[in-house]
């Protein structure tokens, strides 16, 4: 006997709930890293790719970095900026799937390519002689490729099965963007089965990424200690450390957030963590890639006199 269910078409998104000020605020705020974010982040693309210097494995890398955060803060944060001016936004049921479809794609993206990122460092470093046979163009297209289709083929998958669920009670999303933890408590089915497929899709696009990196960078600290001379270990480490920062960010809020979230945690903790993987790591990672790095520096210097002395004739 099926029982009428009112379906929910809409979702109300919460965002931050309080006074306008703050509010206000925030809005400005957001806004502010939104524009760095991009700007950041294409400036990054614009170089690598009309830099002679910066055509090698490391930069391609970091730029399709660029792209993948570009994409993510587009898909939150002008949605966001909205719900602050608001006081909270209606979405569509599709428009919320739709949403959450491209977050989990371009997260999904982002734990493959940090992993094939710490391995590209790990093969400069421990096995310098072999890495332009090992880091081919091929090797480098193929990975991306690879992540982009894994993390696509995840994201539909979860989106499907989420989209399946019923909702039929209240549609308040009290976050900032369609996530899936606030969906599957609004849902009024019975989720097991979709926790299951999370936890079976975890393992390729969380567990290996994590065990990738964390290999990599065990050989990449043994061999950095023993290297003789401490200026060979500095310039060593030096070429890892901007990678693990941006990796330990990321991480270290997709851990907390989805792998160990904590029973006692807030929705404005939660919300918070959110805050740091979708609004700011998007421009922390061209922010620590140019300020840590010669090379970008000196391209950006390059770019600057060029125009300066065009501009000049």
């Amino acid at each position: 006997m099926q029982t009428n269910l009112t379906v929910v078409t809409k979702f109300l998104l919460l965002g931050f709930q309080g006074r306008q000020l703050l509010r206000n605020l925030l809005f400005l705020l957001f806004l502010v890293v939104f524009v760095a974010t991009l700007c950041g982040n294409l400036l990054i693309i614009i170089l690598v790719s009309t830099t002679k210097n910066l055509h090698t494995t490391m930069y391609f890398f970091i730029s399709q970095l660029s792209i993948s955060d570009i994409l993510l803060s587009t898909n939150i944060v002008p949605n966001l900026l909205h719900i602050l001016l608001n006081n909270g936004g209606t979405v569509s049921f599709i428009g919320c799937m739709t949403q959450f479809y491209f977050f989990v794609c371009t997260e999904g993206f982002e734990c493959l390519l940090l992993a094939v990122m710490s391995y590209d460092r790990y093969v400069a470093i421990c096995n310098p002689l072999r890495y332009s046979s090992i880091m081919t163009n091929r090797f480098c297209v193929t990975s991306i490729i690879i992540s982009w289709l894994m993390g696509n083929l995840i994201s539909f998958i979860i989106t499907i099965t989420s989209s399946k669920l019923n909702f039929c009670g209240s549609n308040i999303i009290d976050h900032l963007f369609c996530d899936l933890v606030p969906l599957l408590e609004l849902s009024c089915s019975d989720t097991f089965s979709v926790h299951l497929e999370i936890f079976a899709l975890g393992v390729p696009s969380l567990m290996v990424p994590t065990s990738i990196i964390v290999m990599s960078y065990t050989y990449i600290v043994i061999s950095v200690l023993r290297i003789p001379s401490s200026t060979g270990r500095q310039k060593a480490f030096s070429t890892c450390s901007s990678h693990l920062i941006v990796v330990s960010i990321f991480y270290w809020t997709i851990f907390s957030v989805y792998v160990f979230p904590k029973r006692e945690q807030t929705w404005v903790s939660s919300k918070i963590l959110s805050l740091l993987y979708t609004v700011f790591t998007p421009i922390i990672n061209p922010i620590i890639y140019s300020l840590r790095n010669k090379d970008i520096k000196k391209a950006v210097q390059q770019t600057l006199h060029k125009h300066i002395s065009h501009n000049k004739h």
